[in-house]
């Protein structure tokens, strides 16, 4: 067997992480194998306050630390080794959650189970204390993740209504997302994000692959961002919904976006608070929302229509693209037709996705997962089930979308063995449920 493979490897290592003239450089390894190095731009980086260097420092740890589930998920080998930081109990066991939750999909696919496999290891330390985070003063700002999609568009407007500084900012070379981020009229910011390319070659010979939780990476991304640029607050747009789990297996739930939920929103602003700055807010702007009270907001204007795309499809690393910014055959592009639907005129509807998704039998399929009709939600970033349900049986009350294949099928085959009382839309967009939002942002969400 070939030495190199990860799936052979005994450790994985957290070898240093490095920070200069803008870049940061994150180096991994399984075993004494080759280095993998992910780099990090932060471009027209201004230099670090001084000030600032130490909860630097401690964001660059965490960061190096959460990014490395990346790596890690291609071996996943019995020992993790940290030798580029210190790591207290609480650390260590936000650590072990994130990577067990957030490989859950990863492991229910190559069918293994990481329970009891994920140990961070607690380091001591010279007089038995580890860095406590204090206030920065940072200054008023707030960095809003931009997408592509809806969500981080209904949070600009958000902001926008609260007389709030923001900036707008994106990881990756995504033209759709730049697009969108130009059309906000904020101030922007582009990180840039290169995956070791050793890693890529191990995938091709066969490492283990699959499901990340990517907005775990990114929040630690813009942690570093917002204490090197100076913003106080990170803005995420995870609606409630995101907490939902895909499926459950082996007792066990399995949630594809369970780093866009809200324990992973919790924890990590408690590690933030606690190890990197007590002034720096992380929060998810739509937390108390349903999906389909986001899209409602969505649809109140048309500023976006043209440049807006919820479509994985547009964001792949490697394969092909869609020609336009709708596939129209992928789960979010059903889920985000279907959750539109009820708040927009059909006309403009149409005009955004360039059909009916709703009137091609040929993908009954799919929107029966997004109901969960004799099979669980897809593996998307997609709203509850019972979210699709109230949707799809408000149309099959209205004229203009009854008498669509998929609609009429609903009404005739699946509505009747519904509950009413789970069908209203209107109960669905209350705004409810856990949030970290700043008491002067609630008025402007619920």
């Amino acid at each position: 067997m070939n030495p190199a493979d990860p799936r052979n490897a005994k450790s994985f290592r957290f070898v240093r992480r490095e920070y200069s003239d803008g870049e940061a450089r994150l180096v991994y390894a399984f075993d004494e194998g080759p280095e993998l190095v992910e780099r990090i731009g932060f471009p027209q980086a201004p230099a670090l306050l001084p000030e600032r260097q130490v909860s630097f420092d401690a964001a660059l740890d965490l960061l190096h630390l959460i990014a490395g589930v990346s790596y890690y998920k291609a071996g996943v080998p019995d020992e993790i080794r940290v030798e580029s930081a210190t790591l207290d109990a609480m650390t260590a066991d936000f650590l072990d959650s994130l990577y067990l939750h957030g490989l859950g999909e990863f492991a229910y696919h190559n069918k293994f189970d990481l329970r009891g496999r994920i140990r961070f290891p607690v380091s001591e330390v010279a007089g038995g204390a580890h860095f406590a985070a204090t206030a920065l003063g940072l200054p008023r700002n707030t960095l809003v993740p931009i997408g592509g999609g809806k969500d981080s568009l209904v949070s600009v407007e958000i902001l926008k209504s609260a007389n709030e500084a923001a900036t707008a900012v994106w990881i990756g070379n995504s033209g759709l997302i730049e697009s969108c981020a130009q059309r906000t009229g904020l101030s922007m910011l582009n990180i840039t994000r290169s995956i070791s390319p050793v890693l890529f070659d191990y995938n091709r010979a066969g490492a283990l692959n699959g499901h990340i939780p990517v907005t775990a990476i990114n929040s630690a991304i813009l942690v570093v961002a917002a204490i090197l640029y100076g913003h106080d607050a990170i803005a995420f747009s995870n609606e409630r919904s995101a907490s939902s789990a895909t499926l459950e297996y082996d007792g066990v739930a399995i949630n594809h976006q369970w780093s866009k939920g809200w324990e992973f929103e919790r924890s990590f602003r408690d590690r933030v608070h606690a190890r990197v700055a007590t002034d720096l807010d992380y929060y998810s702007l739509l937390r108390p929302l349903s999906e389909l009270a986001v899209a409602s907001r969505f649809a109140r204007s048309n500023r976006y229509d043209d440049v807006f795309s919820s479509c994985n499809r547009n964001f792949r690393i490697l394969g092909p693209k869609p020609s336009d910014r709708w596939c129209g055959q992928c789960p979010k592009c059903h889920f985000v037709f279907l959750a539109l639907a009820p708040f927009m005129p059909k006309p403009r509807l149409l005009g955004i996705f360039g059909r009916n998704l709703l009137d091609d039998a040929s993908q009954t399929a799919g929107f029966d997962a997004l109901i969960e009709y004799q099979d669980h939600k897809p593996f998307e970033c997609v709203g509850e089930g019972r979210e699709s349900r109230a949707a799809m049986a408000d149309l099959s009350r209205r004229a203009e979308w009854r008498e669509d294949a998929i609609v009429e099928r609903f009404a005739r085959e699946i509505l009747p063995q519904l509950e009413p009382d789970e069908l209203s839309v209107e109960a669905l967009l209350v705004a409810d449920g856990e949030q970290a939002l700043p008491a002067r942002l609630l008025g402007h969400v619920q």
